[in-house]
């Protein structure tokens, strides 16, 4: 068997061009601009990438984009001061921070004093409670870009078996979350997990998203799943940095029905997903129908 190769990169650029059009549509009929602010504390570098990126494409899908820039000995109080007034600003309907912060900042503290309505990122925990019971909440942007992989490929998941390796709030908790709201049956494995390869075996959409290179070969995997690798890990190979993902993708794909490759799997929706959820929270602080395809 080889499998589909689920191209994250291209169904990116649809996810973009779908929300380009929304905005285009709020500046024509509302005179609304889409307004996403994003803080990076100090200057780590792969965070200073991801923030450049993000402003990129927050612009070419025609939203306005703020970047606040603080020095990495930015004080507490001096980080919170400024969440209050992007809270405040109607202009500003995503507030994301950066993680993550240094060390001497408080994270839980900093993602809670963003507006849940305004929260991007679907981490305060008012919208993971949410999300937890059902209700309609700012989702994470990674789990959402891997339940779109999923609908596209598969169309109805009901009934399927799922399994997420790895308990993350940022992706394992939470993509198990929306598996369960689109009716799969749902395990969450991880370290502790007694015959972690049998569990793995049984699930008809494997989700790996632990942080460990190629941990999930493909003999883990049930002939015909389809396989979502969230990972992203920088190895020495041949005397060079690669890519890889948590599952070995060579073994992996000979197996299963469906894949994503890492580059070019997972790592695009992010990005996606957040401008979407932008759009979203944009349509519901004005009370307009939201972007259909775009939320879960």
């Amino acid at each position: 068997m080889t499998a589909t190769i689920l191209d994250g990169k291209a169904f990116a650029a649809k996810v973009r061009a779908q929300v380009g059009e929304h905005v285009a549509r709020l500046k024509a009929q509302h005179g609304l601009t889409p307004g996403l602010a994003v803080v990076l504390v100090g200057e780590d570098p792969a965070s200073q990438v991801y923030v450049k990126s993000k402003g990129k494409q927050t612009v070419e899908v025609g939203m306005n984009s703020y970047e606040h820039r603080l020095a990495v000995d930015t004080s507490q109080e001096d980080l919170l001061a400024l969440i209050a007034t992007l809270n405040a600003d109607p202009a500003v309907h995503g507030i994301l921070v950066q993680l993550p912060l240094p060390g001497h900042l408080n994270e839980d503290l900093v993602i809670n004093s963003i507006d849940p309505a305004k929260d991007v990122d679907g981490f305060h925990i008012s919208n993971v409670g949410l999300l937890s019971t059902g209700q309609k909440s700012m989702v994470p942007c990674t789990p959402l870009g891997c339940l779109m992989l999923l609908r596209d490929h598969h169309g109805s998941l009901s009934g399927l078996s799922a399994v997420v390796v790895g308990r993350s709030n940022i992706v394992g908790k939470p993509m198990a979350q929306l598996l369960l709201r689109d009716s799969c049956t749902v395990t969450i494995a991880h370290s502790r997990t007694h015959d972690l390869a049998a569990v793995c075996r049984a699930a008809d959409i494997l989700v790996a998203a632990v942080g460990r290179p190629e941990m999930v070969p493909g003999d883990w995997v049930k002939p015909g799943a389809t396989v979502i690798d969230v990972g992203i890990n920088r190895i020495e190979r041949g005397g060079k940095t690669v890519l890889v993902g948590d599952v070995d993708f060579g073994s992996a794909a000979a197996v299963a029905g469906a894949i994503t490759p890492v580059p070019g799997g997972v790592g695009p929706m992010t990005i996606a997903c957040l401008l979407a959820n932008t759009l979203t929270a944009t349509c519901r602080a004005n009370g307009l129908p939201e972007p259909e395809g775009l939320t879960a």
